[in-house]
């Protein structure tokens, strides 16, 4: 008996255009693909029912898988599919039945091919380019497949351009390098990015935890985590392995709140030393903006009919706040320059500065760390981010004497941009701004 599967897999010549005749009952199902749900982790195939002669009911026929399982893409996998697919038709619109030994049909399509060489010669032109194409999608499966972690990597990385952030995407950048390096030093025969498994990941991690800290071992694992599924995404890997690698815990750093009388002391301390550092420290107070959204800011950005200012906030949104008097009256001058100038820049207000925004708000935390943390003998619990506690304290707390501490939040909310009361709440937990009233006379 003639297999079908030789007919269909392994070089059908025998194909030319037969309309099926619809004036008598399919003897068979339309043959249909099998993909999983794109898993490529399980089989696909071709499938199809033909009618059994003893019963007169259609019976499901064995699959036909060929060599489609081979390959890792799914555009490969669909491409062979489709021609085992329209092979199979055509062979069964010619006459196939998987329940006959279809010997005649065979020495047909012989007599047919012989007597008219032209049909041969017209099959294997049209054999000869489908297999040209699926040798094509072939190789370039394999020149996927032999990305190096390096290419691998680069490639990902510029997918993720105009995707995340500038800062983000340089840190991106800095800790895929330091992996690729480590994996060349540690696993020189990992040629492949497919060679690069979930060991390998996880020593690397652990590497970075022994070396640095968990929470910098939890931050190289979201980067790389991300990259790999750029990768997953665009079919060069697999599978995302990384997303099954569990993060540590740790114990977050907060950076300290300032006293009433110390940020007293460095207000009127900076307007004699730094008043363009006093200036930026403002609107981190003011308008509870994080110290890198302030380095953001452009002139254009800050609107003084309005008395508003936009910003791009930590999750990449563009929010508008209301700019308090108390620091719209430094912004006069702004109105006679060029919208285009950042707002801070190490020269002053409203200047050109060619500098990345990791290397603009850096400048401003040594800036801080030189003019006011040395002098003042501050610790590494107090920074730039500071003011924005502080401020968010002391508002809050003035706010709870006026309403009760619900209306208070909820005004609180407004002015600090928290997207949720819990978060705020959260947030007023952790840098402890609500402390209970005296309880001395429930000790006594």
């Amino acid at each position: 008996m003639q297999n079908i599967h030789n007919f269909i897999t392994l070089g059908v010549e025998n194909e030319h255009d037969l309309e099926h005749d619809l004036e008598h009952k399919p003897l068979f199902s339309d043959p249909k693909i099998y993909d999983a749900n794109g898993d490529l982790s399980k089989r696909w195939y071709v499938y199809f029912s033909f009618v059994n002669p003893k019963t007169g009911k259609l019976k499901r026929m064995k699959n036909i898988y060929g060599k489609t399982n081979r390959y890792k893409t799914k555009e490969s996998r669909y491409f062979l599919l489709r021609l085992y697919r329209r092979r199979l038709l055509k062979l069964l619109q010619q006459g196939y039945s998987p329940f006959d030994d279809n010997i005649s049909l065979h020495e047909k399509e012989i007599k047919r091919t012989t007597e008219n060489p032209i049909n041969r010669l017209e099959n294997t032109k049209e054999e000869s380019k489908e297999f040209k194409e699926s040798e094509e999608i072939s190789k370039q499966e394999v020149e996927k497949q032999k990305l190096t972690p390096k290419e691998a990597l680069e490639y990902a990385l510029k997918l993720k351009t105009n995707v995340v952030g500038e800062r983000t995407m340089v840190d991106y950048k800095s800790r895929c390098d330091l992996f690729e390096k480590w994996v060349a030093e540690n696993y020189k025969d990992r040629k492949a990015i497919d060679n690069v498994d979930k060991k390998v990941v996880s020593e690397f991690l652990n590497d970075v935890q022994l070396k640095t800290s968990p929470r910098n071992r939890n931050n190289y694992r979201t980067c790389l985590s991300s990259i790999f599924q750029v990768l997953e995404d665009n079919e060069i890997i697999t599978k995302n392995f990384i997303k099954s690698i569990s993060t540590l815990k740790t114990n977050p750093k907060r950076n300290k709140t300032y006293s009433e009388k110390q940020h007293q002391d460095i207000f009127e301390y900076l307007e004699e030393k730094d008043p363009l550092l006093l200036l930026y420290i403002k609107f981190v107070s003011y308008n509870f903006l994080r110290p890198i959204e302030v380095s953001r800011l452009l002139v254009k950005d800050i609107d003084l009919d309005s008395k508003t200012l936009q910003f791009q906030a930590k999750n990449n949104t563009l929010k508008t706040k209301l700019i308090p008097d108390i620091l719209l009256k430094e912004l006069q001058g702004l109105s006679t320059m060029d919208g285009d100038l950042f707002l801070f820049t190490p020269n002053g207000i409203g200047a050109h500065w060619d500098a990345a925004l990791g290397s603009r708000s850096g400048y401003f935390s040594k800036r801080f760390k030189k003019v006011v943390k040395e002098p003042f003998g501050l610790d590494k619990n107090y920074g730039l981010y500071s003011f924005r506690h502080t401020f968010i304290t002391k508002l809050y707390r003035s706010l709870v004497t006026e309403t009760s501490p619900f209306a208070a939040k909820s005004n609180l909310m407004q002015i600090t941009g928290h997207a949720t009361m819990s978060a705020l709440e959260k947030y007023l937990r952790d840098i402890d701004a609500e402390l209970p009233k005296d309880y001395s006379s429930h000790l006594n």
